[in-house]
């Protein structure tokens, strides 16, 4: 017997992620998946600014779910979700962005090229420190820190997102901050 979005749409997120890893049925990650389609479609669509790529962008974040959730601890499936999808749309954004760079190359203009290229790379690097920095951190404090900063959600949505009282979530989001900072500074260094 298939498990379906209605049969089971008393199971909270947890339960189904209880289920998911006492038998393995991917259906379960499916079930779950449902709740969170439209949101994400909607998230996509923010980023990309295309129902069309946004459509193949949420089909490509379920793959992605479905070969990954087992290796992650996942305490806050929506949280989570949303952390997998917006790093998608990031991903997806900046390779289009490289391709159009290198499309817009026009002879005769190297130098003015090569300061684009360069502020562009540094762009990444930080980025990427970003986003190596907040997989090292707690993954309580990470979730926190990428709602608040980067999804601008306030004290309260963080809260009902990811189940903290609102102590934790101020916790979460100093604590995470330092410890984010104290990482971005370690990197640099070690690059210099």
């Amino acid at each position: 017997m298939h498990p379906s979005p209605d049969q089971y749409q008393h199971l909270s997120d947890q339960d189904l992620l209880h289920r998911y890893k006492a038998d393995g049925n991917t259906e379960w990650i499916g079930v779950l998946f449902d709740r969170y389609a439209i949101l994400l479609l909607g998230l996509c669509m923010k980023y990309l600014k295309n129902e069309e790529d946004a459509r193949d962008s949420v089909q490509q974040i379920f793959l992605k779910v479905l070969s990954e959730i087992h290796r992650h601890d996942v305490l806050y499936f929506k949280a989570w979700i949303y952390q997998v999808a917006r790093n998608h749309c990031l991903m997806q954004l900046r390779h289009k962005k490289d391709v159009e760079l290198k499309e817009d190359l026009v002879p005769g203009v190297a130098q003015q090229e090569d300061v684009n290229m360069k502020a562009h790379e540094q762009k990444d690097l930080l980025l990427d420190n970003m986003e190596r920095a907040l997989q090292e951190l707690n993954p309580d404090q990470a979730t926190a820190v990428r709602l608040f900063y980067l999804e601008k959600k306030s004290y309260q949505e963080i809260t009902d997102i990811t189940g903290f009282n609102a102590g934790q979530v101020k916790s979460y989001i100093q604590n995470g901050k330092r410890n984010l900072k104290i990482l971005l500074e370690k990197y640099s260094k070690n690059m210099r």
